[in-house]
């Protein structure tokens, strides 16, 4: 048995139970690993709530979380790139049992070896959400030096390593955000808009790509920012191929990850040469962890929550 954080029903915080569960083991392909780290991502807000039951059939109880960083403890049959001992950061969950919790199954494919100039807080903090932005900027939308980008929510999870991508590619960067201004002057963006006090859609124009990580309105009011053959790519909401075509424009909704541990392996390599930095706002006891889907619910965090898991 193991201690993990389970859900037994879908709804809010409250459902997150601190429980005893049954230890998982790696099958074929598979590796056992000991969580050191885990966070909470909207993903798992929505998973939690519901929201993702159409998509994905999930068994009830659930282990939450798709972000681990940690050590081998196990390797499945026909693993021979991974032994126990070795510390490691995958993107875990997502389709089944995921990593709130001391131990977890991963895919050997899903895994690669933690960056060496982080500890395990700071490399659980990546996975789930630069794989996100990895998917949108080069992916998705192949950004270029010297093309514009604008995100939406530049400071959050996803965005704050997004930002970090685009000017790595040597991009201009917009990035919109409230109560973290502040920060975004931090990662450098070139231009940093306050959504609560201006329509960016009044101040931004013709940008080679839009990054919305909100949804909703500001995903409509972004149409109009985009230069002719630019790209709308949303990770919250599917863009409309109509609407695209009456701008003249693209559009892509970010629904699956490039091949996930070949792209952890080489952001591991630029976190070590320092070329992205993953930014740790608040760290709980995984114990705490309604408090961590109360905080990401409110939208307005930095970076990363990442939760411990006691030894």
């Amino acid at each position: 048995m193991m201690k993990a954080v389970r859900i037994h029903a879908y709804g809010g915080p409250d459902v997150l139970s601190y429980e005893d569960a049954p230890r998982p083991t790696p099958a074929d392909g598979e590796v056992l690993i000991r969580v050191h780290a885990t966070t909470v991502n909207p993903f798992d807000c929505s998973v939690r709530a519901g929201y993702m039951s159409a998509y994905f059939n999930y068994n009830l109880p659930l282990v939450l979380g798709t972000d681990v960083s940690g050590v081998v403890e196990e390797v499945g049959p026909g693993v021979t790139n991974f032994s126990s001992g070795d510390e490691v950061y995958a993107r875990a969950g997502v389709y089944r049992d995921g990593a709130n919790a001391e131990f977890v199954v991963a895919g050997a494919s899903d895994v690669a070896a933690k960056p060496r100039s982080q500890d395990h807080i700071c490399s659980a903090a990546l996975p789930h959400a630069v794989l996100t932005a990895w998917q949108a900027l080069v992916v998705a939308a192949g950004v270029a030096p010297g093309q514009t980008v604008l995100i939406h929510a530049a400071a959050g999870g996803v965005g704050h390593l997004a930002v970090q991508l685009a000017k790595l590619r040597d991009a201009r960067v917009i990035g919109t955000a409230s109560v973290n201004l502040d920060f975004l002057q931090e990662l450098a963006v070139d231009e940093a808009i306050d959504y609560s006090t201006t329509a960016f859609e009044e101040v931004v124009h013709d940008v080679d790509v839009v990054l919305d990580l909100v949804g909703g309105e500001t995903q409509q009011r972004s149409w109009s920012v985009l230069k002719p053959g630019g790209i709308l790519i949303s990770t919250v909401e599917a863009p409309s191929e109509e609407m695209a075509a009456a701008h003249g424009v693209r559009q892509h909704f970010v629904f699956s990850t490039p091949p996930i541990g070949e792209t952890l392996t080489e952001v591991a390599a630029l976190v070590d040469a320092g070329q992205i930095r993953p930014v740790v706002s608040t760290v709980l006891p995984l114990e705490e962890i309604r408090t961590a889907h109360e905080q990401i619910e409110g939208k307005h965090t930095r970076g990363k929550i990442v939760l411990t898991v006691a030894e």
